[in-house]
C-alpha cells in the first residue's frame, strides 16, 4: 500500500459486513494495549488457575469441577472490572474481593485460603508467555514501519512481567502504564503521555486494543484514531474508526 494511504474496514455487527473507503492519513506511531490484545489473558490465566485449583486441591473443598471454578473466575472478575473501568472500584478491590466471591458459591471460602490464591494468581500469572494469534507476526510487520508504544493500565512491574514473559519488549520504544503516568485509561491524560514520549501530535498515531471503553474510548478522548480488536465479536453499537476481528487484518489498515 501508498505511503500515506490506508484502507478503513469497518465491520457492522448485523451480518459481519465490510464496507471500505479510503483517506490519506500517515501515521508515525501505534499504540497498542497489551491484555486480550497481545498478551493472552485468557488461556494465561486458564493455565494458572488450573495450577492454582490442583496445588490447593480445591477438589476437596467443595470445588468439584476445574470448569465450574474458571467460569466462575471469569463472570466475577468480569464483574470487577467492569466496575474498575468506571472508576467505582480502585485495585484493591479486586485483590480482595475477587477469590472471595469466586469460592463463596461453593462453600470453600477461607479469608486466609482467599488471600493466598489471590496472592499466588498474581504472582504466576503475569510470567505466563503466551501471545494472541498473529502478535509475533503482526509486530514483525508493524516494526518496519512506525514506532510502536504500549499503552496499559495496571502496576508496572506486573506488566513488565508480561512483557518479558512473551519475549515483547524488542518491539516497544515506551512502556506506558498508568502507574508510571499518573492516570488510566480512559483518561486522554495517559495517551497524551505516549504522544508526548514519542514527540508526535494525536493525528499521528493510532490505537489499537480490545476494550470499548478504556482502549477506544480513551483514543477518542485523546482525539487518537482506534482500531477496535473484537476477537470475541461481541455486539455493540459504537461508532468506530476501524474494527478487527483478527491481528492479521491490521497489515489491511496499516
Amino acid at each position: 500500500m501508498a505511503e500515506g494511504e490506508m484502507k478503513t474496514v469497518i465491520m457492522g455487527n448485523v451480518g459481519k459486513t465490510i464496507r471500505q473507503a479510503t483517506t490519506i492519513k500517515k501515521y508515525k506511531c501505534i499504540f497498542f494495549d497489551l491484555d486480550h490484545t497481545l498478551w493472552d489473558y485468557e488461556t494465561n490465566s486458564r493455565e494458572t488457575l488450573l495450577e492454582l485449583y490442583h496445588g490447593y486441591d480445591l477438589m476437596s473443598k467443595g470445588v468439584e469441577e476445574f470448569d465450574d471454578f474458571l467460569n466462575q473466575f471469569k463472570k466475577i472478575n468480569a464483574d470487577l472490572w467492569y466496575l474498575y473501568d468506571r472508576g467505582l472500584i480502585d485495585s484493591d478491590v479486586i485483590r480482595k474481593e475477587r477469590f472471595k466471591q469466586i469460592l463463596e458459591p461453593f462453600q470453600a471460602y477461607e479469608e486466609k485460603l482467599s488471600v493466598n490464591i489471590s496472592k499466588d494468581y498474581l504472582h504466576l500469572c503475569p510470567k505466563k508467555g503466551n501471545l494472541m494469534p498473529h502478535a509475533l507476526e503482526v509486530l514483525n510487520y508493524l516494526i518496519q514501519h512506525y514506532r510502536l508504544t504500549i499503552v496499559t493500565n495496571g502496576f508496572e512491574e506486573i506488566q513488565q512481567q508480561k512483557l518479558s514473559a512473551g519475549n515483547l519488549h524488542r518491539y516497544f520504544d515506551h512502556i506506558i502504564t498508568s502507574q508510571k503516568a499518573g492516570h488510566k485509561k480512559p483518561s486522554r491524560e495517559i495517551f497524551e503521555c505516549a504522544l508526548e514520549r514519542n514527540g508526535i501530535k494525536n493525528h499521528e498515531a493510532m490505537m489499537i486494543g480490545d476494550n470499548l471503553i478504556t482502549d477506544i474510548g480513551g483514543a477518542k478522548n485523546a482525539s487518537i484514531d482506534a482500531v477496535f480488536f473484537n476477537s470475541e465479536e461481541i455486539s455493540h453499537t459504537e461508532s468506530l474508526d476501524f474494527e478487527i476481528r483478527s491481528l492479521h487484518e491490521l497489515r489491511t489498515i496499516l
